[in-house]
């Protein structure tokens, strides 16, 4: 009997290593596990599709939005079209320059009150201090009728939208004449913000 040898003790030692003997329990534990994890595994496949598929309908809900999200403005547009047909059709009636002036002039401001509604701001600039932030300075002007680095002409309106800058105020900045004291305001404010007066 001491001869023959179980098959298991016949194969080889790196073979042997390999192979483990498992009960009836351990085996139908290890067959419950794979089952869960292929039904996990499913399960996380399914829920990958679902989140693609609501990543889809997201972006095509944005791209909606995005495309009628102005709608409301253009409604509100178009009561100013309606207005300004109406003038330029009175004007054209009555031939009376003043009725037409007064028409768009009053569309001017109910257009100007609904944008600042809407969150637009006019860039206050004319007499103020040059502001790099809100102001673009387009050409300086040497004169001692103004304080130095005041705004003393504006070219075109700058607008904040919502409070952020979405066009500066393009303006004529004052500048010292050459050999011309400089004004004991500027210096001390200088002086205040810690900035080197000009010579």
């Amino acid at each position: 009997m001491a001869e023959h040898k179980h098959d298991y003790e016949q194969e080889p030692k790196d073979t042997r290593k390999n192979k483990m003997l498992l009960t009836a329990e351990e085996f139908e534990a290890l067959e419950d596990k794979a089952k869960k994890s292929d039904e996990y595994f499913d399960r996380l496949l399914r829920l990958q599709a679902d989140f693609d598929n609501y990543k889809k309908r997201l972006e095509k809900d944005k791209i909606e939005f995005i495309k009628f999200a102005n709608e409301e403005i253009i409604a509100e547009i178009l009561k100013i079209i309606d207005d300004f047909e109406r003038a330029v059709e009175a004007g054209k009636t009555k031939r009376d320059f003043d009725v037409l002036y007064k028409g768009i002039e009053m569309i001017h401001k109910d257009f100007k009150e609904f944008l600042k509604q809407k969150g637009l701001k006019e860039i206050e600039a004319q007499g103020k201090p040059f502001n790099p932030n809100e102001h673009e300075a387009m050409m300086q002007e040497e004169t001692d009728a103004h304080p130095e680095d005041y705004v003393v002409e504006e070219f075109q309106k700058g607008y904040t939208f919502n409070g952020r800058v979405i066009r500066p105020a393009k303006v004529k900045v004052a500048k010292r004449p050459k050999g011309a004291p400089r004004s004991l305001e500027h210096s001390e404010g200088s002086e205040a913000e810690g900035k080197p007066g000009k010579e």
